[in-house]
């Protein structure tokens, strides 16, 4: 019967998937099943041949080999790997190479024999990369194919580097990148500029022969594409949909990539649910939306032809459910993101008590406060709350070098202008004009590059605050430690970073407190700095009593926007409320027309933002709620 079951639920799944609670769990797993095979064929004498990838997907998996390895005995003599692709070109010692990629995440800390490791060579002149590659299909077959194939996905689809329109027949090549492929890169390489147009990829055909694929995927960023490749139609517009014909694959996932397969994004088409009130609102919002219905004309007939009848028999009639999710919708909207004093609380998001609170706004950069609730930080400040921002880390990595030399060129003026010595600004330009001058993609900057860059984010967050409201002393730079690597690459959280946290917040004390919660940020600072924001509080908790009155509410940043059914707090802009928040935000000239790390999408900051805000406005409209001009949304977490 369980069987049964299953079958249904994942009745609009093509392959075999398995789901793990977090990329931990799912790593260990499949760096076990390796462990498992290269000790099954040592065990007969034979070598085990491996297809191994890169990228930030399998680094768990090679570092718990690596500890097996170190502490359990494993031995990897009787391994040969061959690596699914590598940039063209790339020399073997370039940061940024596939080569040095798996040396410092597996083969330096291993008893591999480097003779037995392949990798695509990039360094090859243009007009031998083809014979290379038809030796590297024939090395794979000579030693009997692979034993074991690892994949990552990207958002395009590609397994490998073989990307939209890849034959599911092709062999090892070289190819063209996609431009999302290059832009999701961009980081790497210190702007997308510098990353290579081509790549040298084992072919589709080529992974199909292997007898066992798995394909890995971790994070929410991941689950649109993991959707269309377990889901969807077979298409060279997405290579992993090639996948669906191999009898040897399976996809490993962590529960967030998992989150939009229907079994976990629309359950009630598959199965029979626990209605509980929030899957309940997910429902009936989601069956509005498809219908393009407003909430309170949806019919029994609608629930019961979009697989809710169950819902509908168990806790209908449905337009009791349709007022009581209208209603739940409804209270999330208010103008008081503080609390509406001397009002009754009840159905508000905000407790009306104390009427004028403390709060701390917490920007993982400098620019997310104002991004991603400027309008509210404008309207807590302009209804009298005691307000603070935090900008937990100094954003340096973010300024173009040429506004270094500005800035500099500024700052000598000045002090010439006052009759100021001007010598040893001066040399320290000229240094900073010869080093960026020979700077190659994605090097450190130096100590007084670094610094310069810190200050330009700073004396802008101060602008944006400042035009917010706030007086000097209500605005923190606290530099958090973790970031400050001069590098894309940041170091793990220490201590420090939590004391300097728990310091602040001891300070303050505030009643409500800000957060950025949008972990598909693609850069992972929001979700480092969120997890250093609520190691602080469990600390607290337990010895201030503030703390059991203090509320978290989230908000997103310049990604992705909550889903409907999950905002807590809806805060309505007026049109000359956005006009604020976009002033605030132009305060950050640095980032502006075009930052250095723009992600997938084109638009400005500003107009990410705008855009998202009525977007969020324009939802509730279709519901049937009022109709407003932009809205900011927020997520209580009850930690």
């Amino acid at each position: 019967m369980a069987r049964l079951n299953l079958l249904e639920e994942t009745r609009y799944e093509k392959l075999p998937v398995t789901i793990y609670a977090n990329k931990n769990e799912a790593s260990l797993a499949v760096a076990q099943r390796i462990a498992d095979l290269i000790k099954r064929k040592q065990g007969r004498g034979e070598k085990t041949i491996l297809g191994l990838a890169t990228g930030v997907t399998p680094i768990a998996v090679y570092a718990e080999l690596v500890r097996q390895y170190k502490q359990e005995g494993l031995s990897f003599k009787d391994v040969i790997t061959f690596n699914l692709d590598e940039y063209y070109p790339m020399g073997p010692t370039s940061v940024q190479s596939y080569v040095t990629f798996m040396n410092e995440n597996l083969f330096d800390h291993i008893d591999i024999d480097k003779k037995n490791v392949h990798i695509p060579d990039g360094t090859l002149d243009k007009d031998k990369v083809a014979a290379w590659c038809l030796e590297y299909e024939k090395q794979i077959e000579a030693l009997g194919g692979l034993d074991l194939q690892i994949l990552g996905i990207g958002r395009t689809g590609h397994i490998g580097f073989n990307e939209p329109g890849s034959a599911p027949n092709s062999g090892t090549r070289l190819v063209t990148l996609d431009d999302l492929t290059r832009n999701d890169a961009s980081r790497d390489f210190g702007g997308k500029q510098n990353v290579p147009a081509k790549a040298i990829t084992m072919g589709i055909g080529t992974i199909f022969k292997a007898r066992e694929i798995i394909l890995m995927a971790w994070s929410e960023k991941k689950a649109p594409i993991i959707k269309k490749a377990v889901e969807g139609e077979i298409s060279g517009e997405v290579p992993a949909t090639f996948l669906q014909l191999s009898d040897n694959v399976e996809f490993v996932l962590d529960e967030a990539a998992a989150s939009d397969l229907t079994r976990f994004d629309t359950p009630w088409l598959v199965k029979d649910c626990v209605w509980d009130n929030t899957l309940k609102k997910k429902a009936v919002i989601w069956l509005a939306n498809t219908l393009k219905k407003p909430i309170l004309k949806l019919t029994e007939e609608d629930y019961n032809n979009h697989g809710m009848a169950q819902l509908a028999v168990e806790q209908g009639p449905v337009y009791n459910i349709n007022i009581d999710i209208f209603n739940q919708a409804q209270h999330t909207i208010t103008g008081w993101p503080g609390g509406k004093p001397d009002a009754d609380d009840s159905q508000r998001p905000e407790r009306s008590q104390p009427a004028k609170k403390r709060s701390i706004i917490f920007s993982p950069h400098p620019d997310d406060d104002v991004i991603s609730m400027g309008g509210t930080f404008i309207r807590l400040v302009d209804q009298g709350h005691d307000v603070h921002v935090a900008y937990q880390t100094s954003g340096n990595t973010a300024v173009w070098d040429d506004d270094v030399l500005r800035y500099m060129e500024f700052a000598t003026d000045f002090n010439a202008s006052i009759g100021e010595d001007t010598g040893k600004l001066k040399s320290i330009y000229n240094d900073m004009r010869a080093f960026i001058a020979q700077k190659q993609p994605n090097q450190i900057d130096t100590q007084e590059i670094r610094n310069v860059k810190g200050f330009i984010r700073k004396s802008e967050a101060i602008s944006g605050a400042r035009y917010a409201g706030l007086n000097d002393d209500h605005i923190h730079f606290m530099a958090l430690p973790f970031y400050e690597t001069g590098k894309t690459q940041k170091e793990s959280v220490s201590e420090k970073d939590i004391q300097l946290t728990v310091d602040l917040l001891q300070q303050i004390k505030p009643h409500q407190i800000f957060a950025a919660g949008d972990f598909a940020d693609p850069h992972g600072t929001h979700v480092v700095c969120f997890n250093i924001i609520l190691e602080a509080l469990q600390r607290l908790k337990g010895t201030e009593a503030w703390v059991q009155d203090c509320w978290l509410w989230l908000y997103r940043g310049a990604w992705h926007e909550f889903a409907t059914y999950e905002i807590e707090m809806a805060v309505p802009l007026s049109p000359q409320e956005v006009i604020r928040k976009r002033n605030a935000i132009f305060k950050h000239q640095s980032q502006k027309d075009r930052a250095v790390f723009p992600g997938d999408d084109a638009r400005e900051f500003w107009v990410r933002a705008e855009d998202r805000n009525r977007e969020t406005a324009q939802c509730y409209d279709e519901l049937g709620l009022a109709e407003y001009e932009a809205m900011e949304a927020f997520v209580r977490y009850r930690f």
